[in-house]
């Protein structure tokens, strides 16, 4: 990866932990399903609680309250901007190219047309240490989304 990609992927991440989307609980409106996860990184103390909204198949939005570093916290971020509007299928895939980037200790070029903002992570893979802090919001929707079912 160039230095000149490397900084623009330091400046997303940088920009992300600053005006952090989706920050702050929102309640969901009526009628729709909701599944809401806590995830605790207890190697560096990064947590977060994930609520996602989804409207039939669709995901219609995500909110977050967490703390911990920059890289967790944009992560939980950029999530937001990206998910909200797909369906739960479309969902689950963008997770598993995101964990199959972040498993691959930086040897997996990221496809930014798939992974948009997510891709400024790729850096990230090549320090094991902080796969997790990446991952954790990623983990939270997965377990969000298996949660948000409709109610009876």
């Amino acid at each position: 990866m160039s230095s000149d990609l490397q900084q623009l992927y330091q400046q997303i991440i940088l920009e992300h932990a600053k005006q952090r989307r989706g920050d702050g609980l929102a309640e969901a409106p009526a009628g729709t399903a909701v599944g809401e996860s806590h995830q605790l990184n207890p190697t560096c103390g990064d947590e977060i609680t994930l609520r996602a909204v989804v409207d039939g198949s669709t995901v219609d939005g995500i909110s977050w309250e967490g703390q911990g570093c920059s890289i967790s916290m944009a992560s939980a971020s950029v999530l937001t901007g990206m998910m909200t509007g797909l369906n739960r299928s479309e969902a689950a895939g963008l997770v598993e190219e995101f964990r199959t980037l972040m498993r691959s200790r930086g040897s997996v070029e990221p496809d930014e047309e798939v992974l948009g903002d997510a891709a400024a992570f790729a850096g990230v893979a090549r320090y094991p240490a902080r796969v997790k802090c990446a991952m954790l919001a990623w983990v939270a929707l997965e377990e969000a989304l298996a949660k948000a079912v409709p109610a009876a």
